[in-house]
This record gives structure tokens, sequence and C-alpha cells, in this order.
């Protein structure tokens, strides 16, 4: 069963809904602005209702204070390095938006839409049409994105087509919580990554090739771990993203589906098990958050993020593309998907 209610209206007028996806004691919403998953609930191991998600109570939360929460992100997930890339000898030039560099779309990227919506038997269906040109990327890119919430297992599917050869890498950025949206702190969150290697970044946070293996440093997950544990330690990997911010390379060949993360609190007894198809998963642990959510305020660390993608960069990078490129041919469609399922105990 999926509810759907307006949420408010953006300055220019537009109407914003929220779907409400229900899911036996927990439920999911998603508003058709930027698709944004504005909330989960789940129940905790006591059967209490518990929200995972951080996010804002309005629009004009979504619209003012920034963050990417929650968010469809595109064309391109994550950075390419100073906005360029070249396809068949042409080269292209991107808007720059965070350090000389292209991040999550650029200006107006996905984030920003509000998307068409229908609803087809328990699946919300978001699309998108970015014409020819858009942010400078080439061709017209039609998207469909597809949710669902069925046995505790919250899904997001992407689908896309371009009419000429273009980027797309599309991703979610979700802001979690297991011990609750208003905690206060995820460093207590124990997380588990399927990961042998990450991709060292230059200090503006672009990944400019090679591999870093993880095994002995702060970025070996592969024994669960607090969040917070190694975040402070003196590496300069970290001191680049003044935390986890960095794409961790996973071991499936591209486009097979793996459980590649799990995440619990201690606290609520919530466990979040993760699935993907996409080559990688950038680790963010909300190290510039600073903004009042919706029932406490955001401070560093109050939330994690885990977005699937293909590693950023890899226009310009070929050992990077070699593990799953981001160009897509005219005609050819992108396919990928990322499951979150829950349990608590």
């Amino acid at each position: 069963m999926i509810a759907e209610r307006e949420f408010g209206k953006t300055k220019n007028g537009e109407r914003v809904l929220a779907f409400t996806l229900r899911d036996g004691d927990g439920c999911a919403t998603v508003l058709n602005l930027g698709g944004i998953v504005q909330s989960i609930v789940v129940p905790d191991r006591d059967g209490k209702p518990t929200d995972v998600v951080c996010g804002y109570s309005d629009v004009a939360g979504y619209e003012n204070n920034g963050g990417y929460l929650g968010a469809l992100i595109g064309r391109f997930g994550n950075r390419i390095g100073a906005g360029k890339f070249t396809l068949d000898g042409k080269e292209y030039s991107l808007y720059c938006n965070d350090r000389g560099n292209h991040l999550h779309g650029g200006l107006a990227g996905f984030d920003k839409k509000i998307w068409a919506h229908k609803i087809d038997g328990d699946e919300l269906v978001l699309t998108l049409v970015s014409p020819d040109g858009e942010e400078g990327y080439p061709g017209t890119l039609n998207v469909e994105v597809r949710y669902s919430f069925r046995g505790g297992r919250f899904g997001i599917r992407y689908r896309a087509v371009s009419d000429r050869k273009t980027l797309c890498n599309l991703t979610n950025h979700t802001y979690f919580n297991l011990n609750g949206e208003g905690d206060g702190s995820i460093l207590d969150n124990e997380l588990w990554i399927d990961c042998d290697e990450i991709t060292p970044t230059d200090s503006a946070m672009i990944p400019v090739g090679g591999f870093r293996a993880v095994k002995g440093t702060a970025f070996d997950f592969n024994v669960p771990k607090e969040i917070g544990r190694d975040i402070g330690a003196d590496d300069p990997d970290l001191k680049n993203g003044n935390g986890y911010d960095h794409c961790h390379v996973l071991k499936n060949r591209c486009g097979d589906m793996v459980k590649y993360a799990r995440v619990r609190s201690k606290k609520t007894g919530i466990t979040m098990e993760c699935y993907t198809d996409m080559p990688a998963v950038q680790l963010y642990t909300g190290n510039g958050m600073n903004v009042q959510g919706k029932t406490a305020y955001y401070n560093r660390n109050a939330a994690f993020c885990l977005e699937t993608e293909a590693i950023p960069n890899n226009v310009n990078v070929a050992e990077y593309a070699e593990r799953g490129s981001s160009v897509l041919e005219a005609g050819e469609t992108y396919d990928f998907a990322a499951v979150y399922a829950f349990s608590a105990k």
C-alpha cells in the first residue's frame, strides 16, 4: 500500500508530494522533490517505531539547508575532477560546484528536480527527462527510479537511457542513524564492509588513480567495528576528508548483486544489511553536518551515508573505468539497484 499526501510547496510554488510505502510495522516516505527518502521507520528490538533516516520536516529545509539529505543524485554521483571529461575525442565541461570540481550533478542536479510519478502496484515510480546539454552533459537522458519496501527490504532500482553517448552514475544520498534520527551520533554504530581497497584522493577529494589496500588501516571494516573507533587516526586520506568520505571498491564484478555492508546499533538492536550490483560504495560520515533536522540538531557525525556507485572520476582514470565505466552508449540501458534490509534483535 502506498499513501500520497502533499508535503508542501517549493519557493516557486510547485507541489511537493510525499509517498508512504508501508511494510508491516515499517514504512518509508519518499518525496517527488529530488526522489528524496525523507524517512524510514522500522521497529527496534522492543517493537518501538524508530526513524533511522536524517532529514527535514518541510520543503524549505530541503531547499535551503543542502547536504543532499536523502536525495537522488545524477547525472553523475560523486566527483569529476575539474568538471571535465572526453568522449570520442570531444572534451566536455561541466558546472564546477565543489572546489573547482563537479559534484553530484552540478548546479541543479537531479536532487533539485520535481519528478513525475506513478504508482505501479506496491512500487513508487519516479521519472525525469534530463535534456541534452543540461549541466554540460550530452544527450537527452530518460531516467526511471523505482522504490519498494517489502519484507523489511527497502529497494531502489535505477534505469536510464540516452539518445547520445553520455555519462550516467546514479546514486542515493540517504543519511542513516540506526540509533534513531535524533540520537546525535553514529560513531557507535557498528559497521562491516566487504572491501579490500579504497581509492585515495587528492586534497580536493578527487580520486586521481591507484588503489590503496585497507588492511591495517583505519579504512579496514572487514572485521565489524564502531564507525568512530579509528575515525580520528593520523591518516592522510582521513585528513583530506575530515573523516570518512571515501570510495570503497567492492569485490563483485560490476552488475553482480552482493551483500557489501552491514550496520548495527547496539542501542536499538536495528541491523541494516546492504546489497548492490554497483562496483563501489562511498562511505560518508556526515563530517560537515551542521543543520536543524526533523527532531534534533544534526552536528558532525550525526549520520552516515553508503552511496552505491561507479568509482568517482572513472571517466578520467582508465583503471577505475575497468571496474565499471560510467560511459553510457546511445540506446544502452543503465540498470542498477540498491537494497537496504532491516531487522532487529
